[in-house]
């Protein structure tokens, strides 16, 4: 298997710098404002991944799931806490969600594989 998280991760840089180097000041600042949503606040990290996990497995996003998992993963999450937030996100978005459930196990594998 390649490596996921090396090509997802060189993928995304690539792009966002591209995106960025437009130099949209809305797109810049929605950027922005996703960074900064996610640092510690009321919330910890560790609970406002899991929640942006969530809602990015109920809105099927798999490129938005991928960045959750790998911050969860950074975040020194264990699978079983992110699969529990999993199966809530599955539950809320029903079974259509399936095939990005086993594409996030999938990559959880890879974030866990890591050489």
């Amino acid at each position: 298997m390649p490596d996921q998280v090396k090509e997802f991760n060189e993928y995304r840089e690539r792009m966002n710098d591209k995106i960025l180097g437009d130099n949209n000041k809305v797109i810049k600042r929605i950027f922005n404002l996703d960074t900064n949503a996610y640092k510690a606040g009321v919330l910890d990290v560790k609970t406002k991944e899991l929640l942006g996990l969530v809602a990015s497995t109920v809105l099927r996003c798999d490129d938005c799931i991928k960045y959750h998992l790998e911050n969860c993963y950074k975040e020194g999450l264990k699978k079983e806490e992110v699969v529990e937030a999993l199966s809530i996100a599955t539950l809320v978005g029903g079974t259509i969600v399936i095939p990005h459930l086993r594409r996030a196990y999938e990559y959880w594998d890879a974030l866990e594989n890591q050489s």
